[in-house]
C-alpha cells in the first residue's frame, strides 16, 4: 500500500503526522528505549532513525493507529540490534550505563532504585538531572534529549543566546564523556537531592507550552499537559515535599486561565481583558487547596510563592478588584526565596498598581541598567505599557518596537503590532462617552 492508497494520505500529510508524533510523543518513545539502550545517546540515535523509517514506512502503509507505539517498537528494535553487534558500547555517551552490569539484548535494565519512580518518562528526567553535572547542564540537557526542546527554546528559557546554549549543551556532554560518568537510575534515597533541578525541568518545560517561543500559535498545549502530569506523578512519588505541591497548583492555576487568552479572533488578551467566567474553576479550586497546604510548615519556596501569587489572581472578582498590595507583599518574599530579574520586573508592573506606573519605571530602569534581562522581549514591553499609561507616546512606541523586534510568536507580535498602531494614532477631538 501506498500513501495513494491511503484515502487523504498525501506525503505532506505523512510528513505532517511524523512531525506531531514527534512533538507529542518523543519523550515517550525516548524513555521506553533508553531502558532497553540504558544510554541516553544511542537511544537518542535509535529514536531519531525510528522518525526517519516513519516517513518511508508511513508513505507506504499508512500513518498507523498508535504512532507512538509505532516508533517505540522500532526504536527498540534498533537500539537490540546496537547491543546485539556491540556489548561493550564503547564511544558512546554512558548516560545510563552502569559499566560492570551491560542488560541481556531483549530485557529491560529495571535494577536497584529502578521501580522507584513508577514513569518513563519521570525516571529519565531524575536520571538526567545528575549532581555531577552544573544545575544549569543538567535541566539543558534534560530539556533536550527528554522534553525534545529545541536548543532555540531552552536557550530562550535561559534568557541566553541560542550558540550560547548550544555550546552549554556541548560542555555537558564533553564532560560526562571525559569523566566516565555512570548514568543510573537514583534510588529512593538519591531522590530529594535532584528534586529542585527536576522540579525546574517541569516547570520550564510547561512555560514554552504556556506561551511558545516562536511560531503561529500561543499555546503548545502538548507541553504544557505534559508538564502537568509530570507534575502530577511527581506529588504521587514524593507527597511530603512542599514544592512539588507548589509546582503541580502553579501549574494548574495558570493553565485554567488557557481558553481566556485569546479571542474569538486569535488575538491576544491580557489578563484585565479576559473573562474570568470562562475559567476552570475545578482546577482553580484543586490548585488553592494545594497552595494551602505548600505554604505550610516553615519557609515557603519559590514554586508555592509564584502558585500563591496566581491564586490572588484568580480568587480575584475582577482585575481591578485584584488585591495589589498581598501580591506586593508575596513578591517580596519570592524575591527572597529566588533573586531573579524576572521577578523584580513581575514585581515592578505590581508596584505600578500600587504607587503608580512612575514608581515601576524607576525599579524598570535598575533592571535595565543590571544587563541581565537584555534581549527579554517582556522587559521593554513592560516598560512600553508604563510609558503608554503616562501618555508618553514617543517612548512607549519605541519600547514596543523594542519588544517587537524580540517577540517570534505571532499572537504576541500582533498584539504588539495593535498597541504600535495605538500610541501612534493622533488623538482626536473630545467625545461624550457612550451611556
Amino acid at each position: 500500500m501506498t500513501a495513494d492508497d491511503v484515502p487523504g494520505r498525501e506525503e505532506g500529510d505523512v510528513g505532517a503526522a511524523v512531525a506531531d508524533a514527534h512533538r507529542r510523543e518523543w519523550a515517550f518513545v525516548l524513555a521506553a528505549t533508553a531502558r532497553v539502550a540504558r544510554d541516553i545517546d544511542l537511544a537518542e540515535e535509535c529514536v531519531q532513525d525510528a522518525y526517519v523509517a516513519a516517513l518511508d514506512a508511513w508513505s507506504r502503509q499508512g500513518v498507523p493507529r498508535n504512532p507512538g507505539a509505532w516508533l517505540t517498537t522500532a526504536a527498540r528494535h534498533r537500539a537490540l540490534d546496537v547491543l546485539r553487534r556491540d556489548r561493550t558500547l564503547r564511544g558512546k555517551l554512558p548516560l545510563l550505563i552502569e559499566p560492570e552490569s551491560l542488560p541481556e539484548p531483549g530485557t529491560d535494565a529495571v535494577e536497584g532504585g529502578d521501580n522507584t519512580i513508577p514513569d518513563d518518562r519521570l525516571r529519565l528526567v531524575f536520571t538526567c538531572c545528575h549532581p555531577a553535572l552544573a544545575r544549569e547542564a543538567q535541566v539543558a540537557l534534560t530539556l533536550r534529549l527528554v522534553c525534545g526542546l529545541t536548543t532555540a527554546e531552552i536557550a530562550q528559557a535561559f534568557l541566553v543566546s541560542e550558540p550560547t546554549m548550544a555550546a552549554r549543551v556541548t560542555r555537558a556532554k564533553k564532560k560526562i564523556s571525559a569523566a566516565r560518568i555512570a548514568y543510573r537510575v537514583p534510588g529512593a534515597a538519591e531522590l530529594p537531592d535532584r528534586l529542585d533541578a527536576v522540579l525546574t525541568v517541569v516547570h520550564l518545560l510547561y512555560t514554552t507550552g504556556h506561551t511558545a517561543p516562536g511560531g503561529q500559535d500561543l499555546v503548545r498545549a502538548d507541553l504544557a499537559e505534559r508538564a502537568i502530569g509530570l507534575a502530577r506523578m511527581l506529588c504521587v512519588l514524593m507527597p511530603d515535599e512542599r514544592e512539588a505541591r507548589g509546582l503541580l497548583a502553579l501549574l494548574l492555576l495558570s493553565n485554567a486561565r488557557r481558553a481566556t487568552r485569546l479571542d474569538d479572533r486569535g488575538r491576544l488578551l491580557l489578563l484585565e481583558d479576559q473573562d474570568r467566567s470562562q475559567w476552570d474553576r475545578a482546577a482553580i479550586g484543586e490548585g488553592t487547596a494545594l497552595v494551602v497546604g505548600a505554604l505550610r510548615g516553615g519557609r515557603p519556596g519559590r514554586f508555592a510563592l509564584q502558585a500563591a501569587i496566581d491564586a490572588v489572581h484568580a480568587e480575584a472578582p475582577s482585575y481591578a478588584d485584584t488585591d495589589w498590595p498581598q501580591l506586593l507583599q508575596l513578591y517580596a518574599e519570592l524575591q527572597k526565596a529566588w533573586p531573579s530579574p524576572v521577578v523584580a520586573l513581575n514585581r515592578a508592573v505590581v508596584l505600578a498598581m500600587v504607587e503608580g506606573p512612575e514608581a515601576a519605571l524607576a525599579q524598570i530602569a535598575a533592571i535595565e541598567r543590571d544587563g541581565h534581562l537584555a534581549g527579554y522581549r517582556y522587559l521593554p514591553a513592560a516598560k512600553a505599557d508604563l510609558l503608554r499609561r503616562l501618555d508618553r507616546r514617543t517612548e512607549a512606541e519605541r519600547a514596543y518596537r523594542a519588544a517587537l523586534d524580540l517577540a517570534d510568536n505571532a499572537a504576541e507580535r500582533a498584539f504588539l503590532a495593535r498597541r504600535i498602531a495605538e500610541v501612534t494614532r493622533r488623538p482626536g477631538p473630545a467625545r461624550a462617552s457612550p451611556g
